[in-house]
């Protein structure tokens, strides 16, 4: 019976050490009380230090062992009574995880959204995608008429932004184009009405003449919710519709990132349309998005090779009519290819899955930061605790249970800064989509709280808790129960934090300067595109979109129609200048023809492809451009004079040879059987941006707008950009009410759009904004936390060896040489930090550096910059522990030591 015996012997050594500790307990109430403290005060106190009487009792059962369950409950008990008692640091612990861990979920909200969730239809991954950019209608009825042989079905869908105004100021919404089998082929059904069916899809539209689908989120948010939509009429570029249906509200559209609000059939787009080539028989109209649904068992690659099977005869039959020999060879070759479309393809997917990774990792550092702030903290709240913790361990708990207990109050931490975080990252992600908008497009993305985010959440949450725990959990497991009988003082309080904390420490400053170095870089990049010379002057000018074509105007008129227009709002008060021009800059269109320049006829072709506008006197004054050489269009540049141009310098210094370029000619490409078009230099121009400042000031040539006409061959655009240059300093907006007026009264059927030239450049850098302005946000976050980690352990420290600076000041150290010791530990920590951060600034570079613009990865200033703010921030947050450390009274010292 030795193991009886054993218990026995082990259980009377409990109950005299129980019985030792309530007596010291009740000496620890009568020492506090002897102070000056009240007795209830001084026995919570007591009972706090000692873990409480009870928690004695609950220690003893603990060591002869109980239900893991009940163990665990227990610990999340007295964790949430401990972390209680010390409201400012939990406050301050959860409130830095929640806002790591709610960071994190929200950068990875937008990762799931538009990079992991595939598209909510009937099985996703069925569906494939025609690769290779838009196709025609022709090309893509020849692929419907033919998709038996590879496909279970088959649709095709354009975008476009239907017009609900019948005239005036211009209201648009989202919308699209879609084949007869549209919604059968992605598997979506309406929750009121019903979808298109291919009898919908003829031409003019079918058996109930045009209809239309609405979205969920639009039916909601123009109708009410109304029951009765369906036969409503609605008015889409003047066009009269009925609605047929709603769709699930689940469903956005096809396209990741770009919802819908109406969609129309296929077959009506000659309603919106006019021109001489009907739009759905032209062979040089690439719109549309092709996508199929393999049939069931079939691989993309069989159904890639059955449809390259009918490459030659679906290329045969849909080659465009205005290309030259070389190029319908080129496009008589170019194989098909299918992709998997599971997740719908997405512009703003390749825009953003680099920033969008890139803000990932920075996130993640931040809070990877965080944790090593509350692991500072941790270990030194342990060491206050180890009296308490050595009672525990002297009452027969052992160290795993220490070491678990300790685990848990981490993991109520790090789980109630998620729950925190999961609001700030709903509210985050939410403001994150709405600031992708422009004015070009509204981004409709769709990021619920859906089982991803939720376990990435959870996995986040626990490994927190695991990296900020588990230092302070070892050590408490390490706890010698000798120190239960010994009088909680000085010999505790001098334990430091060793080599872990100052690991920890170093960790954070170099990590928060990687985080300081990457702001720098995208902060500096998108001020360089913001503030970059474009060649003319943004804030002065309003661009007035004029859009004839659902007007009165005949196309043959609307060169002269404009040009009133244009004179109406040069008369305007309040406006200096005013021209006219197909296309502004920024815009997101380009147009570029193919030159015969004489001087560089040995260019090859490709480099003779210029970018084009086509614009009106007043243009380049609106614009505040000055016109260098020659002269400005005039009134007599008009159809059937001699044709016309202006250039920009880059196109004279790459194009044109001698002291001048007036008066040189040169020809532009017509369509295959037609003669070139000769044009004569008359004027030369500053350089200006045509599409993006990233792409500088490429070479440009300006032709007359009022010399196209009809009969020379040249199809007049049915919108026309009067371009307004306000005469005073506030914002040209303030004219729009006042033009609007004017220019309804020259032709009320005219559709109008103001928008202010600033507005269309800020739509170029929305995403480079975003990630300076997250990037800044993170960086600054990491600075504030590298601050408190070396506030914390500088204070730490200086708590510590208060014993010894009292004796050396003692000796005669002043309180300069004092500051001096202090600091010089913070500098070498900093210094040890920065150097780490520099190498993992330099070698992360090569991630970063296609965002980047007008500076390298590398950049020297960015690099110094960084570490001298971060130099400067450590400085701060050491010198106020430092100077308490000067002001220690040595008498003071030396007496109670």
């Amino acid at each position: 019976m030795t193991w009886l015996g054993r218990l026995v012997r082990r259980t009377r050594a409990e109950a005299e050490l129980a019985a030792e500790l309530r007596d010291h307990l009740e000496r620890r109430v009568t020492d506090l009380v002897q102070d000056g403290m009240e007795e209830p005060e001084a026995r919570r106190l007591a009972g706090l230090e000692l873990g409480g009487i009870e928690q004695l009792k609950e220690n003893c059962r603990d060591a002869r062992g109980t239900r893991w369950a009940h163990d665990l409950a227990h610990d999340l008990r007295y964790g949430v009574r401990v972390l209680g008692q010390t409201p400012i640091f939990t406050a301050v612990a959860v409130l830095s995880l929640a806002l790591g861990i709610g960071a994190n979920s929200a950068i990875f909200s937008m990762v799931n959204g538009l990079l992991l969730r595939t598209l909510p239809v009937q099985d996703p991954s069925r569906l494939v995608l025609l690769n290779g950019g838009s196709w025609t209608n022709p090309l893509w009825e020849q692929v419907r008429d033919r998709r038996a042989a590879f496909a279970e079905g088959a649709a095709a869908w354009g975008t476009e932004r239907f017009d609900l105004a019948r005239g005036g100021q211009s209201e648009f919404v989202d919308g699209l184009y879609a084949s007869g089998g549209y919604f059968e082929t992605l598997g979506v059904r309406a929750i009121l009405g019903r979808t298109f069916t291919p009898a919908d899809d003829r031409r003019g539209g079918g058996p109930d003449g045009p209809v239309a689908v609405i979205s969920y989120r639009w039916w909601q948010a123009r109708f009410g919710g109304a029951a009765d939509i369906i036969g409503r009429p609605l008015s889409l570029n003047r066009a009269r519709f009925t609605i047929i249906g709603v769709t699930p509200p689940g469903f956005l559209g096809p396209v990741v990132g770009r919802g819908f609000d109406v969609t129309v059939p296929l077959g009506t787009v000659d309603l919106f349309r006019d021109g001489p080539e009907n739009a759905l028989d032209s062979r040089s109209w690439w719109w549309l998005d092709i996508m199929l649904r393999l049939k069931p068992g079939e691989t993309i690659e069989e159904a890639t090779r059955a449809l390259r099977g009918l490459q030659p005869q679906i290329r045969q039959a849909t080659m465009p009519q205005d290309w030259r020999v070389q190029d319908l060879e080129s496009y008589l070759r170019d194989g098909f290819t299918l992709v998997s479309a599971a997740a719908g393809p997405s512009e703003l997917r390749k825009e953003y899955e680099r920033p969008l990774l890139t803000l990932m990792a920075v996130v993640g550092l931040v809070l990877f930061i965080a944790c090593a702030n509350i692991a500072n903290l941790l270990l030194a709240r342990a060491t206050a605790r180890r009296h308490e913790l050595a009672m525990r361990r002297a009452l027969g708990a052992s160290g795993f249970r220490l070491a678990r207990q300790l685990l848990a109050e981490s993991l109520l931490l790090s789980a109630a800064g998620a729950v925190v975080g999961l609001l700030f990252a709903r509210w985050g992600t939410s403001l994150l989509v709405s600031q992708l908008s422009t004015f070009r497009a509204v981004v409709t993305l769709d990021v619920p709280l859906d089982w991803r985010v939720l376990a990435f959440t959870a996995a986040v949450t626990i490994a927190t808790a695991l990296v900020f725990g588990i230092a302070p959990a070892l050590r408490a497991a390490r706890v010698d129960p000798n120190d239960a009988l010994k009088q909680q003082g000085r010999s505790l309080t001098a334990e430091g934090r060793g080599g872990l904390g100052t690991a920890l420490v170093i960790a954070q400053v170099a990590l928060s300067l990687v985080l300081v170095v990457a702001a720098g870089l995208f902060v500096r990049t998108f001020a360089t595109l913001a503030t970059a010379d474009t060649g003319f002057d943004r804030d002065p000018v309003l661009i007035v979109t004029v859009d004839a074509q659902h007007s009165k105007i005949a196309p043959a008129d609307r060169v002269a129609s404009f040009d009133r227009l244009r004179k109406a709002a040069a008369a305007v008060p309040g406006v200096a200048h005013a021209g006219a021009s197909f296309l502004t800059p920024a815009s997101g269109m380009g147009w570029n023809n193919r030159f015969e320049i004489p001087d560089a006829a040995d260019l090859p072709e490709q480099e003779r492809v210029v970018w084009v506008n086509a614009v009106t006197a007043g243009y380049f004054q609106a614009f505040g451009t000055a016109v260098l050489e020659g002269r400005d269009f005039n009134d007599g540049d008009r159809a059937g004079s001699a044709r016309v141009a202006i250039v920009n310098q880059a196109f004279v210094r790459k194009y044109i040879k001698g002291p001048s370029a007036l008066g040189h000619a040169f020809t532009r490409e017509g369509p295959p059987g037609s003669p070139p078009t000769p044009f004569e230099v008359i004027g030369v121009v500053e350089d200006a941006v045509y599409r993006s400042p990233r792409d500088g000031k490429p070479p440009t040539v300006y032709l007359a707008l009022q010399q196209r006409s009809e009969a020379s061959g040249e199809p007049v655009m049915a919108s026309v950009n009067i371009v307004v240059r306000a005469a005073g300093t506030g914002s040209p907006m303030l004219l729009s009410k006042s033009l609007a007026d004017v220019l309804a009264r020259v032709d009320p059927s005219v559709s109008l759009t103001f928008r202010p030239l600033a507005e269309q450049f800020d739509a170029l850098f929305v995403r480079e904004r975003l990630v300076a302005v997250l990037s800044a946000f993170f960086g600054g976050l990491a600075l504030l936390m590298a601050a408190i980690g070396l506030y914390g352990v500088t204070a730490y420290a200086v708590s510590c060896r208060r014993t010894e600076i009292g004796v050396r000041m003692a000796l005669g150290a002043d309180a300069g040489r004092v500051v001096r010791l202090v600091l010089g530990r913070v500098a070498w920590l900093v210094g040890a930090g920065v150097a780490v951060g520099l190498v993992i600034s330099l070698w992360a570079s090569r991630f970063v550096s296609s965002l980047l613009y007008g500076l390298e990865a590398t950049d020297a200033t960015t690099l110094t910059g960084a570490a001298a703010v971060l130099a400067t921030v450590a400085a701060l947050a050491a010198w106020l522990p430092a100077r308490r450390a000067a002001r220690i009274d040595p008498a003071e010292v030396l007496r109670n030591g």
